[in-house]
């Protein structure tokens, strides 16, 4: 029997959605209506200094007007309620309370500066920056209330010795060593839970099959797989998509104003042709032209998106603003 594909995209209300976030949320959710499953949409606030509700509204409504829907989430419910992560803590700290338990948590007591100062700490995941080196991993009960006394601890997720291999349903096979990865932190020493845990977390709890994002988190899945690991949980499917770039070949971000939905709408583009844009830069389609989501459902497939970045031209950013 089939089991029922669920999928999701979960942005950070920290900024206003861009193209390349609508590339992303684009490629999601036309992977589950493809193959008739749910789709959801979760707002990733867990880190409230930098969420912001008005954020979260406008992106609530810049993806309706790209004419995406979802079967669960911020004004449909659902049974996986709340979909904000902000309401989520209690799940986070539980799985804490297990992890612990099972001698795979221990505190670190180290700073950026610590961490900065060490030369010859290996690079690590480009998500994350540099692979912890293990100062604290050996602490004797001693050293870790002297430490207590000065400053507060963050958590740490102890890894395994083991490399870790998985496969990317775009990107094929995937290796990382050890020394990539590092033992990272799941919980801050302000109290914040980490994007690692909560996710994790997360999408076990809503049951997500299909996780579809962008290539920035490829390196960040084999920590995941090593929670899910852990915790016992099934880890979904994961697929990560190319992020779009600029005509110089730079990375689209939150500080492009002129390329945020708000902005596009604001100077009267047309969803149509930020999807057609989108569906012509995925290969979806051969030509520019306007197209609805809704007619893209039968297009969709990855065979073109085995890259890390998709730069988008001038030509076509002045297609894109056309009316």
């Amino acid at each position: 029997m089939n089991m029922l594909r669920r999928g999701r995209f979960a942005p950070t209300p920290s900024g206003l959605l861009h193209i390349g976030n609508a590339f992303t949320a684009l490629c999601a959710w036309l992977q589950i209506r493809q193959a008739g499953g749910q789709f959801l949409l979760r707002i990733e606030d867990i880190d409230k200094s930098r969420s912001r509700p008005a954020f979260a509204e406008r992106q609530i409504d810049d993806l309706r007007w790209l004419g995406l829907d979802w079967d669960e989430g911020p004004q449909a419910g659902g049974p996986c309620a709340p979909y904000y992560q902000s309401g989520r803590e209690q799940l986070y700290e539980n799985a804490l309370e297990r992890l612990k338990a099972d001698g795979r948590i221990y505190p670190c007591y180290c700073s950026r500066a610590d961490l900065a100062s060490i030369a010859s700490a290996p690079h690590g995941l480009s998500s994350e920056g540099t692979s912890y080196p293990g100062l604290c991993r050996h602490l004797t009960n001693e050293e870790r209330h002297a430490n207590e006394t000065v400053k507060a601890a963050s958590l740490r997720f102890m890894m395994t010795d083991e490399s870790s291999s998985f496969e990317d349903a775009i990107h094929r096979v995937q290796n990382f060593g050890r020394e990539e990865m590092g033992d990272f932190i799941v919980k801050r020493a302000d109290g914040m839970f980490s994007y690692q845990l909560a996710v994790t977390v997360d999408d076990a709890a809503m049951e997500i099959t299909d996780v579809l994002r962008g290539a920035d988190l490829l390196d960040s899945t084999p920590r995941q797989l090593a929670l899910y690991a852990a915790l016992g949980l099934k880890p979904p499917r994961f697929a990560h998509v190319p992020l779009l770039a600029d005509a110089e070949g730079s990375r689209l971000s939150k500080r492009d104003k002129s390329l945020t939905l708000a902005t596009l709408r604001a100077e009267g583009a047309r969803p149509e042709r930020l999807v057609g844009l989108i569906a012509c830069l995925a290969g979806w389609l051969d030509r520019l032209e306007p197209v609805t989501a809704q007619e893209l459902i039968p297009c969709f497939h990855t065979k073109q998106l085995n890259k890390p970045l998709i730069s988008v031209s001038d030509e076509q950013l002045r297609w894109l603003q056309e009316s």
